[in-house]
């Protein structure tokens, strides 16, 4: 298994089961694709070849639009390894490959780097300049380069009923429960902790301020979650809130604060790996800090039922 990203260094490949696509999210969606890959190639004997895209296309084509990651890249690339994809080519998205005419990125790269046997692509793959190539074209030129084409039916995709942007509409509207169920795993979000206000210290509930990882990553809606944290290979519940802290400033930033549950360490300049379990609520204004403690303990009270009866559940599905 491989990890590559340079294009101009990569093995000898022969006969490979190909596939392509940003695979954001990396969503049940993707997976029925990336299982037809693993399964053809393991029947055939063959060797499993994926090519992703960094940066995201459309942060190249669209720089004005915001992005909104799901996954960034070395997530992505951690699931896909799990999905079984024995190599992982990372191409370099630049003006100059957006501009490759769609005929020669099908002759002068995919065959010619990649000498695919199979090629295994969603039902709406587009590929090349103006993003004029598609299954058909793959399958007028598969008897000339003797490769097969197999095209994942809409049907089976639109069966998982998922969609990166129907994940990204779930976390902006705060159903993170939703987006468990399309992803197929809890949302995770990577970041390091800041220096903050370190007003939580002085109300029992300390936080850790968190700066993403990945400024184009997608940040839920603001309220207050149940949350999993992974830190040095350990992991902690806790309890996140995402918002403006109405009650103590009206600087109008937005924060993701977490405090961890029976935790007490100095973890300034560490990186924190966050799942989201649950949403609690939307975020308040209260009268008083006495107001706000006394809503943290409740918070802390639910988010902990709430992190427990997940557990459960997962405990129940893996036996």
């Amino acid at each position: 298994m491989g990890i590559y990203r340079d294009i101009t260094e990569l093995p000898d490949f022969h006969d490979t089961v190909l596939t392509i696509g940003t695979f954001d999210g990396v969503h049940r969606g993707h997976r029925a694709i990336l299982d037809e890959v693993v399964q053809h190639a393991r029947r055939e004997g063959r060797e499993s070849v994926l090519l992703t895209f960094e940066p995201h296309p459309r942060k190249l084509l669209f720089p004005d639009q915001s992005l909104q990651l799901l996954t960034p890249l070395s997530g992505k690339l951690e699931l896909l390894q799990a999905a079984g994809i024995q190599h992982i080519v990372v191409v370099p998205f630049t003006r100059e490959f957006a501009a490759l005419d769609a005929r020669a990125y099908v002759e002068d790269f995919l065959v010619a780097r990649f000498r695919p046997n199979c090629i295994v692509i969603g039902y709406d793959h587009h590929f090349g300049s103006d993003r004029s190539g598609n299954i058909r074209l793959l399958r007028a030129l598969q008897e000339q380069w003797r490769y097969t084409v197999y095209e994942i039916p809409a049907q089976l995709i639109e069966d998982a009923a998922v969609s990166s942007t129907k994940i990204r509409q779930a976390l902006g509207a705060g159903d993170v429960a939703q987006a468990t169920q399309m992803l197929g795993r809890p949302y995770q979000l990577s970041g390091t902790v800041v220096d903050g206000a370190r007003l939580g210290r002085t109300i029992g509930y300390p936080t850790a301020n968190i700066e993403p990882a990945d400024a184009d990553q997608l940040v839920p809606a603001t309220g207050v979650y149940a949350v999993r944290v992974r830190w040095q290979d350990r992991m902690y519940d806790g309890m996140l809130n995402i918002g403006f802290n109405p009650t103590v400033t009206d600087d109008g930033i937005r924060r993701i604060e977490v405090h961890l549950f029976h935790f007490n360490e100095t973890i300034y300049g560490e990186e924190l790996d966050i799942s989201f379990i649950a949403r609690l609520r939307d975020e308040e204004k209260f009268p008083s800090l006495e107001a706000l403690k006394d809503r943290l303990h409740r918070d802390a009270e639910e988010a902990q039922a709430a992190l427990n009866e997940a557990y459960t559940v997962v405990t129940r599905s893996n036996r």
